[in-house]
């Protein structure tokens, strides 16, 4: 099989190309890990274009039920149809909605599926699906079946740690923390998104980016989604470089701070710091 090595459009650290091909080699699910916007999502589509293999996509809310990515029974609809005597009323399968585990364990190919923040469900979601994914069927209770997969997925799950998972679900993955990029790694994840970026723009920018991230206090650190889109805007915008060297956040804001920062807390934050430091100065 393929190994993955990243992509032309993703930037892969050595160990997350490690975590990527031992879970499918173990034949595990991926867990993953990291702040939001350090590419968690971007990975299982990155995964299943470097490996050829169809992307299935579950993005999880806090309203979602387990049985929501196996199936659903749409018994309303029956009975509607029964009242207006409609003949497809008398094949229960015709009210049987696949989810996205049944529409995988299905697939004529191996395909890879995506189980997008499931920390946003209910606490007794990952243990809901603890069989499902360990033997890779389940059964449908209104027809009889047992639906079996005939290709074991490739699954990546996503989490953003907003609460803790289940120890028996943690036993059954391959985990891996995507931890936040150090400055090389950023420059190459930046040069993918901006190659006609200049050296000395690169390195004002990223420069002005760290120096936000550090500032005490902050409710939420710029992410890498936030600096590539500030970067864009720089770009777009005809931002001076001048306008980014040799400038401490301390005493000054960064242009077009609004797509670093995403609160009104964090601005003020910011604002108060520079202008508590000319003062100082």
């Amino acid at each position: 099989m393929t190994k993955f090595t990243g992509s032309e459009k993703y930037v892969a650290t050595d160990d997350l190309q490690l975590a990527v091909n031992a879970s499918v080699t173990l034949q595990r699910p991926l867990l993953i890990k990291g702040e939001p916007g350090t590419g968690k999502t971007m990975l299982a589509e990155e995964v299943a274009a470097a490996m050829g293999k169809k992307l299935l996509s579950w993005h999880i809310k806090s309203t979602t039920k387990a049985q929501q990515g196996l199936y659903e029974y749409d018994a309303v609809s029956r009975l509607r149809d029964s009242q207006l005597g409609d003949a497809k009323v008398h094949d229960i399968k015709n009210y049987i909605k696949q989810g996205m585990l049944w529409q995988a364990f299905n697939a004529e190919e191996q395909v890879v599926l995506l189980i997008d923040e499931i920390d946003k469900a209910d606490i007794e979601f990952p243990n809901d699906l603890l069989v499902e994914l360990d033997k890779m069927e389940f059964s449908v209770y209104e027809t009889g079946e047992t639906i079996k997969a005939i290709h074991r997925p490739i699954i990546i799950i996503t989490s953003n740690n907003e609460k803790e998972l289940p120890d028996a679900f943690l036993r059954r993955c391959f985990f891996h923390y995507i931890t936040f990029p150090d400055k090389k790694t950023m420059e190459a994840i930046i040069k993918v998104h901006h190659p006609e970026l200049k050296k000395n723009m690169l390195n004002a920018a990223l420069e002005v980016f760290f120096e936000v991230r550090e500032v005490p206090g902050l409710k939420k650190k710029p992410s890498t989604s936030e600096l590539i889109d500030w970067i864009k805007l720089l770009v777009a915008d005809d931002i001076p470089i001048e306008a980014l060297q040799n400038k401490s956040i301390k005493e000054a804001i960064p242009p077009l701070y609004g797509a670093l920062l995403k609160n009104e807390q964090d601005v003020h934050m910011l604002q108060k710091l520079a202008f508590m430091m000319r003062r100082q100065g």
